[in-house]
């Protein structure tokens, strides 16, 4: 069995206009100092990490990980959330996911959905160069307003939406495939692949493509309030990352799963600074553990209580206490004993 990475962290949610979180060395020395070993490194900041010069210079890509290395990081994965994102749009969230995208593509979704398609492309060659084996990303949404089916969705709309994701996608999936890198979707609401069921119709849609995977958060299935232990089971096979981010779900007469447009402080749903909601990471890891997961354990930081800094000392502390040094041989074969054929025979009573 194999011993789960980590901590890493994930650093998009922590740079900011300040030192120390306005350059990658003084982000670098922040998580070291907090017990960070790794770190999932956004894309989309070119002053943190250019994904244009990592797809093509060695040498660029040497830079980044001596810097890392000087505190005693390494790059766990790269990622292109917003990339990802940006490559299937709906209409109604064009203006809004503009924002995501450089100026010069806002407002024609054609270009934008190109510009995401040559990012997601560098980003493989750029994991290549980094010697990472897998991305994260997410899916894009095109069904997405449609989830909830009031009016009732055409018939045919489903499928035709996610022909259409498959076909954005399948060639990205074939230049990762080129570069021997996974391409890890992040299982989330608000992307066309959100829970098992999603992710199966997309994987089917790409012909069962090699490299389509996903990324493991427990804290949007608690909001979903789907069995996020039974969900390890049933796709660890196709589980290459994992966020480790805690969520709570109190329901009242008044909220529930839809969160009734309130603030996060007031949903019934509420992400958590991890060890503080209801997410049971003991049964998590374990189960990561039996199945030989070998990836990272990386912490996503988003409370709407507690402070960040708390937060990402905290969850480095938390990590390092579950992650299971998985055991060389098995506890009861205290004998270390070997095979002996005619032993066995004559245990169950079988003559030479």
């Amino acid at each position: 069995m194999k011993t789960i990475k980590g901590p890493a962290i994930f650093l998009a949610q922590f740079i900011r206009g300040e030192a120390p979180f306005n350059t990658l060395d003084g982000l670098a020395k922040w998580a070291a100092d907090k017990g960070f070993v790794g770190v999932q490194m956004p894309s989309n900041v070119g002053h943190i990490f250019d994904l244009d010069k990592a797809a093509i210079s060695q040498i660029y890509c040497d830079e980044v990980a001596g810097k890392l290395a000087e505190h005693g990081l390494v790059i766990s994965e790269l990622s292109t959330h917003l990339q990802g994102q940006c490559l299937a749009v709906h209409p109604a969230y064009e203006s809004l996911f503009d924002g995501f995208a450089p100026t010069h593509v806002h407002g024609n979704s054609a270009a934008r959905t190109q510009w995401a398609t040559e990012q997601l492309k560098l980003a493989a060659q750029a994991s290549r160069r980094l010697k990472l084996n897998a991305s994260v990303t997410f899916s894009g949404a095109l069904a997405w307003p449609y989830m909830y089916p009031w009016p009732q969705r055409p018939n045919g709309l489903v499928e035709l939406a996610f022909a259409e994701l498959a076909k954005r996608w399948k060639p990205i999936l074939d230049i990762y495939q080129e570069n021997g890198v996974d391409l890890c979707y992040e299982i989330h609401p608000g992307e066309d692949l959100h829970d098992g069921l999603s992710f199966e119709r997309f994987l089917d849609a790409v012909g069962q493509h090699e490299r389509c995977h996903m990324l493991y958060d427990p804290s949007h299935f608690v909001l979903q309030q789907l069995n996020y232990l039974d969900f390890i089971d049933i796709y660890h096979e196709r589980i290459r990352m994992f966020h480790v981010k805690d969520a709570e779900f109190n329901p009242t007469g008044k909220c529930g799963v839809y969160g009734g447009y309130a603030p996060w402080l007031e949903r019934a749903g509420r992400f958590r600074s991890v060890g503080d909601g209801q997410v049971d990471f003991t049964a998590i890891f374990s189960k990561l553990a039996q199945y030989d997961y070998s990836g990272w354990a990386v912490l996503e930081w988003e409370c709407c209580l507690k402070d960040s800094e708390t937060g990402a000392r905290e969850g480095a502390e938390f990590i390092k206490r579950h992650i299971i040094p998985t055991a060389k041989r098995a506890f009861d074969d205290f004998a270390a004993s070997a095979v002996d054929a005619v032993a066995l025979r004559k245990l169950i009573g079988i003559a030479e």
